[in-house]
């Protein structure tokens, strides 16, 4: 495998989250911040995000916007993010905001914390329950915490939770 730098390497989306651990607000301050300095087309930065903190107003209006599916596992992480983006370029903007989004999990990864990104959500009702401004679109909740016990996910979760990582191999990632 070529040289990886860590913080990509052990980088993963777990559904184990620790039910007890929060988030503290520099560690909060340092995942925006990490997200502030992505990249963007002509600086524009169209992200806007909102945070909810378990069992606030704002991460009880998140969850419930989320599938039921996802709500049992999800509940137990420390902090929801949301993600959203702003301008008259929808698919610009939402380019952008990944590149935030990748950013601010990176920054996870260097303070111990993990991210699971989910973007199967009613975004209505979200937009709803955030009363979020006309023109601002969530496209992304981002799950933050600190890894919990695999083993108290259901069955199915759990095999996947501890099963080997696989990638696909770089050359089916090239266009021919």
């Amino acid at each position: 495998m070529a040289d990886l730098t860590p913080l990509l390497a052990y980088r993963w989306s777990p559904r184990a989250f620790d039910p007890s651990a929060g988030l503290t607000p520099d560690e909060a301050a340092s995942l925006l911040e990490a997200a502030r300095w992505a990249p963007s087309a002509e600086n524009g930065q169209p992200w806007r995000f909102a945070l909810g903190h378990r069992d606030d107003e704002t991460w009880k209006r998140i969850l419930i916007s989320l599938p039921v599916g996802d709500q049992g596992w999800i509940r137990h992480a420390a902090t929801l993010v949301v993600g959203a983006h702003t301008g008259a370029d929808a698919e610009r903007a939402a380019y952008d905001l990944g590149q935030a989004i990748a950013h601010l999990t990176v920054q996870a990864t260097a303070l111990g914390l993990h991210v699971h990104q989910l973007t199967g959500f009613d975004r209505a009702c979200l937009a709803a329950e955030l009363d979020l401004p006309c023109g601002v679109r969530p496209l992304v909740v981002a799950a933050v915490g600190r890894l919990g016990d695999p083993f108290a996910l259901p069955a199915d979760l759990c095999a996947r939770e501890t099963g080997l990582r696989h990638r696909r191999p770089v050359a089916d990632l090239l266009l021919r």
